[in-house]
Parts: structure tokens; sequence; C-alpha cells
């Protein structure tokens, strides 16, 4: 069979096809993602490109330039031209041979400026065969830096396929080995690959030697096995969600959810290292550390919670799947980010890549992982349970009997106070609204949440600040124990809500405030605050007392589970201790503490607490 390809083309250039044409329905869509589509991954591919025609196949983007800034302003680099393989239904072998041309939609291409070739393609995408074509006369090393994606791949039983595989970097096995795990395409695959020099009858050339020949990890290969459909293109597959290309947390998300395959028919061991991204290029995202990556375990039925192991590159985690079709060999894996150790600046970035390797030393899948610092901005909704009240015990004098001893007025004498906690007979709820602009917290007898007229969706303090055709959608929350005023005014705590730190604030309760006191009730005369003519309202201690409390939040480090670990971006929670002092006739006051355990959960990340 003659070993030199033809691609069969029904149609001219007037359109990117393919993956070309899914990049462009991807624009808007990146630029109305903004901050997530904008961070990456890095790392370099090394390719080997020979003097005149190679076959490539990238595991970056590099989309983040253009080619003619990536290769055409590095005049050390001798590469004239690129040419992408853009795959249809239509594609075919065929008895004479063919190069690349502008008017073969199969393929698209970039020239250096002046070779007199128009240039359809523009940026360099990952998971793309590419011919390319060197000037050099010697063997040329290729370093494209870019982001790591997971492989995709899309066989076709039509005709050619022009692919490449995730083989190791090093060493990797040669063709033999690698195909054994599928020995229906071993048996029927015709293999072809780029030897360098003029496109011709040996250029491509038919692959015989499998024994010898590598798996090389950025090379491409033109393949077909007649009818046989394909889906081996490594022994296990890392089956991301929606065909993702990598696993983005960004500034909310705690978990990812992926699947781990075993596509061979024996059992493999599929280990995940977390690995550290290179240096950005100039003008992208400073990385500030490698994501605290978990790798959630098994269930604790006694506690039910989830155990987690904690990911890095000296300790990695090891997956033993079973023979592909049996019970045990597709798994789910899930990851967590642990949030409460990101301790830079909101927005800060850590980015690193997931290395996956299988027991065989065949293949290493990357996958580039990320995520933002989140900021605690917003609207915080929770509750405190008090579990513990301060007693007020007198503690008297005994004598050598075990007697109260009574003083020469005939009382009983004090020696002191028992001031110490007690646990209640039953936890008493207190809700709990905050707001956090990022500098401030407040606390907040009620909040309401809703689209405002002309703007968007707003966190209010008032009802009158929404839109009154969408209050159906609004929502209000309210604390029923925190005084009500017709402002909504707030208490301003010490700091903003972060994780560790410690809030305080203090509400006061005037003695004379008829809407919110609790010892004052309006319509009864022995507590309304008023003398006998009800008239005259009467001095501080009278009928009624001020009350003022002071609330503290520490806020705590999360439980040692999976769950509690990653969920610390949109959850908080610690101790609440609580301070309260009443006031009485002449300056005199009892103090009373009480205790428990505070928790939060932001439903709103809207920075501003709108107030007119």
């Amino acid at each position: 069979m003659n070993s030199y390809l033809q691609i069969r083309e029904p149609s001219t250039e007037k359109g990117l096809t393919g993956r070309r044409r899914c990049l462009r329905a991807l624009v808007p869509a990146l630029l109305l993602a903004g901050s997530v589509c904008s961070y990456a991954q890095w790392q370099t591919q090394s390719l080997l490109i020979k003097p005149g025609w190679s076959a490539v196949y990238l595991h970056v983007d590099a989309s983040y330039q253009s080619i003619d800034q990536l290769v055409g302003a590095d005049l050390t680099n001798p590469i004239a031209e690129l040419w992408l393989w853009q795959p249809n239904p239509t594609m075919q072998f065929a008895s004479s041979p063919q190069t690349p041309t502008v008017a073969n939609s199969q393929w698209i291409n970039w020239a250096r400026i002046g070779s007199g070739i128009n240039s359809t393609l523009t940026t360099l995408v990952p998971n793309g065969a590419y011919l390319v074509h060197s000037l050099a006369t010697t063997n040329f090393v290729w370093k494209l830096k870019g982001k790591p994606v997971a492989p995709q791949y899309h066989w076709t039983i039509s005709g050619l396929n022009f692919i490449g595989f995730p083989t190791v970097p090093n060493n990797p096995p040669p063709f033999d080995s690698f195909l054994s795990l599928a020995p229906t395409l071993q048996s029927l695959a015709e293999i072809y690959q780029y030897p360098g020099g003029a496109l011709g009858p040996t250029n491509p050339a038919r692959l015989f030697a499998y024994h010898t020949t590598p798996v090389t990890r950025g090379q491409a290969f033109w393949i077909r096995a007649g009818t046989t459909f394909n889906n081996y293109f490594a022994p296990f597959e890392v089956a991301l969600p929606s065909g993702g290309s990598g696993v983005v947390f960004g500034d909310s998300v705690s978990q990812y959810t992926f699947r781990l395959r075993n596509t061979t028919g024996t059992n493999l061991t599929v280990t995940l290292r977390l690995a550290a991204s290179e240096p950005p290029p100039t003008g992208q995202t400073a990385i500030v550390a490698v994501p605290p990556m978990l790798v959630r375990g098994n269930l604790d039925t006694t506690t039910l919670t989830y155990g987690y192991t904690t990911l890095s590159a000296s300790g990695g985690q090891n997956w033993t799947l079973t023979p592909q079709g049996q019970d045990g060999s597709d798994i789910v894996v899930v990851l967590g980010i642990n949030r409460y150790t990101m301790t830079n600046n909101p927005g800060a970035l850590y980015a690193g890549i997931l290395q996956f390797t299988d027991s065989l030393g065949f293949s290493e899948v990357d996958v580039p992982v990320s995520a933002q610092v989140s900021s605690t901005a917003g609207l915080w909704v929770g509750a405190a349970n008090v579990t513990q009240v301060a007693n007020y015990l007198n503690i008297y004098q005994r004598d050598a009997s075990n007697s109260v001893v009574v003083s020469s007025n005939g009382s009983y004498v004090i020696t002191g106070v028992n001031t110490n906690l007690g646990t209640v007979a039953k936890s008493f709820p207190l809700r709990l609204i905050v707001h956090n602009n990022g500098s401030t917290a407040v606390l907040l007898q009620r909040a309401y949440y809703g689209l405002r007229q002309g703007t968007n969706l707003v966190v209010a303090t008032q009802e009158s600040l929404l839109d009154p055709a969408h209050l159906d959608t609004a929502r209000r929350v309210s604390a029923t124990h925190l005084p009500w005023t017709s402002t909504n005014a707030t208490w301003s705590f010490n700091g903003p809500l972060t994780p560790g730190g410690t809030l305080v604030t203090t509400v006061l309760l005037p003695y004379d405030d008829q809407a919110s006191n609790p010892f004052l009730h309006t319509y009864h005369p022995d507590h309304d605050n008023l003398d006998s003519t009800f008239k005259t309202e009467l001095q501080q201690g009278a009928e009624s007392y001020q009350v003022s409390r002071t609330i503290t939040l520490n806020v705590t480090a999360p439980g040692n589970d999976f769950t509690s670990l990653t969920s610390a971006g949109q959850t908080l929670s610690g101790n609440y201790l609580e301070t309260i002092v009443l006031g009485g006739l002449g300056g005199a006051s009892r103090t009373f503490n009480v205790a428990g355990q505070f928790a939060l959960n932001r439903i709103s990340a809207i920075p501003i607490l709108t107030s007119q």
C-alpha cells in the first residue's frame, strides 16, 4: 500500500471548522468568565523538530499569545510553517499523495510573514496534531510553555486519525508494548510517522518495527484500523465532568468530582501527585503557591464524616483498579481544597498540576488545578446555640459542723459568688445575621435580599430599597432576639469576618426602649416605666433595666474532616460568648455570661450593604 497519505477534501476554507469554530464560539464565554479563564498553570512541553517536516501533538494550551509572538518573534526558532489538522467525518485515505494546502479545509495554517502563504491559524490550541516545517539543517528542540490540559480524543472509523498519546516524558514504551493492552487495535493498526525531510513517498512513512519505535510524548502519528472503533489512548482515563480540561475551584468551589477508569484487561495501579507550576510568562497572573489539595477518603460510620489524604509531590495517592468492566475498574474520586490554610489576600492565585501515572510506567496525564483565595465579603446567616449559662450562686461560710454561719444581724455570711459556666438542659438558638464588606463586619437585626430598581441584586437594610415589582422573589431574614429599630440600625464589629479572627460588638437596649427592652410591658402599670400618674418616666432601675449585650464571635479552625476543611470558604464556625450587663439604680449592675457555638453560611457574596 502506498505509504504516502492524501486527505480528500470536499470543501474550501471559508469559515473555520471543528476545533477552530469551537474556539470562536468560546470567545464570548471566555470574556464573560473573566478571571476564571484567564488564570493558568504552566508547563513547558519539549518537542523534537527535525529538519524538514515533523508531526507534533500539543498537550499544553499556548493560546495566551499568538503564534506570531511565540514563534515569529523568535529569530532563533527555525519553524517556518505550522499546519493544524482538523478532522471531520469525511476524511479518508487516498491513493495519491497530497500536501497540506490553504484550499484544504481540514488544515488551517500559520506561516512566517513574507512566505507568500496567507495564515489562517493564529494561536496554538491543545489536543491538536500539527505538521511543522523547519528550515534548520539539524534537529531543534522546541520548548513551548503553556497550560497543561487533560487529553481529549475522538477516534473515527471512517479513515485517518492524526493523534498523539499521553505517554511518560522519559523512556516511553515501544508501540508493541503500548498497544498490547488493546489487542484488537494492535492487530489492525496501520501507523505512520514523519521522519523529517521533504514530504514525499517516504514521509510520512509506515511503521513496521513496533518493537523499537517509542510512543514519544508530543509526537503525532497517523493511525487507522479499518472499521474498528478505538477508545484506548492510555492504560487509564481521567474523565473530567463535561469534558473539562482542568480542575478549577475559583474562589468559591470547595470540592471537585471526576472518574478514574482502567482501560485494560488487568489490574492497574494509578498514582496521583501534585506538582508545582512553572513560573508564569511575563504578563500572566502570578502564582503564590501550590493549592492545598485533599483527596476524600472513606466514610467514618461512627462520626458520619469523611477522612482525607493530603496531596503533595512526595505523598502520592494510589488507587488499584480492577480490569475493565469489573466492579472497581471505574471509580469516583473527590478532590477538595483546604481553604482555611489559604491565607493570602483575596484573589491570590494558587495553582499546580495533578500528575496521574500508571504502574506500567506507560502514561502520564497532567491536569491543571487552580484556586483563588476567597473573600469573606458578603451576607452571612447562621445561628449561635447557647449551651452554657453562668451561675450566680452565693457561696456561704460554714462552720466545723458544716452548718451555715449566721452573722450578728441574723444574715448568712457570704464568702463569694459562683459565676462559673454550667451546661443547660436544652440549648437555645440565636439567629445571627452578619454582613462583611471586606474591612468591617456588622451585625444586623434584619436584612433584605432582592432586585433593586434599575440595577441588580442587592443586600439592603430596608424593604423600600428593593424593586416593588419583584418583591415576590426577594427575601427577608430577621433575628428576633436583637432590638428592632425603624432605621434598622447595625452594630459594628471590631474588624472583618475572617478565619481565625475574633469579632466583638455591643448591642445596647436602653431601659426606656418600649420596642425592645424585655423588662418593659407598655400596657402593664407595674412595668411601663411610668409613675402612678402615667405621665412621668421613671429612672433606670426603678421598673426596668438597661441591657448591654457584648457579643463575641471567635472563628475557630474547622473540624479535622474532609467536608469541614473544604467548606471553610462558605462556612465559618467557632465559639460564641455573650456578656450581659443589667444596669440598675445609681449605676448598680449585675453581669451574666452565656456561651456556646455558632455557625455561619455565606448566602451572598455582595460586598456592599445598601442602606439608601
